[in-house]
């Protein structure tokens, strides 16, 4: 069984992400003129599969090989479902790119300013991950995010613990015992008090 910090499987990190807009021009003027990331491709093509609306499907560099992608669907309207939504869990589908060191969150921060984009959330440090946060024109969160440290096999292991405490939890069916983090650090807790206990 593979290391949970390493992966059997051949992936070479994120190529695209992509959602789709309802704002064509701005979108493009956002990303191309006020981001500055080079529009890099563009795919227009009749509907497919039978049913599907034509569209254009377009693709802005994000470095280092990724791209950030949109789909424009000619001719539709965006459904109520898809709305911008200010909430937790809207913005919890958003994009994160990195940065090479802490001063170019300062460097974006700025030029986010001259460009007039409004900051949601200017520095905010998770763990080992300080960040800024805007909206781009169709309301879909963007991150910049700078990597305090880099993550250890100890990252990996205590991930491992975590999630699988919080499995557990939920396949008890019991909102009386999942209902808060605690309960999660609680039986995580427990586990590692067990093996301390091991001989």
């Amino acid at each position: 069984m593979p290391s949970p910090t390493q992966t059997s499987m051949p992936i070479q990190g994120v190529h695209h992400t992509a959602r789709p807009t309802w704002k064509l021009r701005e979108t493009v003027e956002f990303y191309r003129d006020r981001l500055g990331l080079p529009l890099v491709h563009a795919i227009s093509a009749r509907g497919w599969p039978e049913g599907h609306p034509d569209f254009l499907h377009f693709f802005f560099d994000a470095g280092k090989g990724a791209t950030i992608a949109f789909f424009y669907y000619i001719g539709t309207e965006r459904p109520e479902h898809m709305e911008p939504n200010r909430s937790t869990f809207y913005d919890a589908t958003h994009t994160a790119w990195s940065v090479e060191k802490a001063e170019d969150l300062q460097v974006w921060r700025d030029h986010l300013r001259a460009q007039g984009v409004e900051l949601f959330y200017e520095e905010v440090e998770h763990e080992i991950i300080k960040s800024l946060y805007f909206m781009d024109p169709n309301g879909y969160m963007i991150e910049f995010a700078y990597q305090l440290r880099p993550m250890v096999p100890l990252d990996a292991e205590d991930a491992q613990r975590t999630l699988r405490a919080a499995m557990e939890l939920e396949d008890l069916r019991d909102p009386a015992k999942f209902s808060c983090i605690d309960d999660v650090w609680r039986r995580k807790g427990a586990e590692l008090a067990a093996l301390e206990g091991q001989p």
